[in-house]
């Protein structure tokens, strides 16, 4: 346990910075599993529209050191090919 009251402050915005980035990561998580079943159930019109809510997410997650920048732009490159070679092979 702290024992000088600087360190007893830095316990308590830990806590509380992990509460809002455990949330964040969620959320994250959950849009991008949504976009997934949108493209495992051939959906393809409503995973473009849901891609770009995920890389919107993305970006601010990247924004505010959630994740790094490069996990990010990764992230955007293979969830984007995945919708383009799976509606490439639907549509051939």
């Amino acid at each position: 346990m702290p024992k000088t009251s600087s360190a007893k402050k830095a316990l308590r915005q830990n806590i509380k910075r992990r509460v809002v980035n455990s949330d964040r990561k969620g959320t994250l998580k959950s849009t991008i599993k949504e976009y997934q079943k949108l493209v495992t159930a051939k959906k393809f019109d409503e995973a473009k529209t849901q891609l770009s809510k995920v890389f919107k997410a993305l970006d601010k997650s990247a924004k505010v050191d959630l994740i790094k920048k490069n996990k990010a732009s990764r992230l955007k490159s293979r969830l984007s090919a995945q919708l383009n070679t799976k509606s490439s092979k639907a549509s051939s």
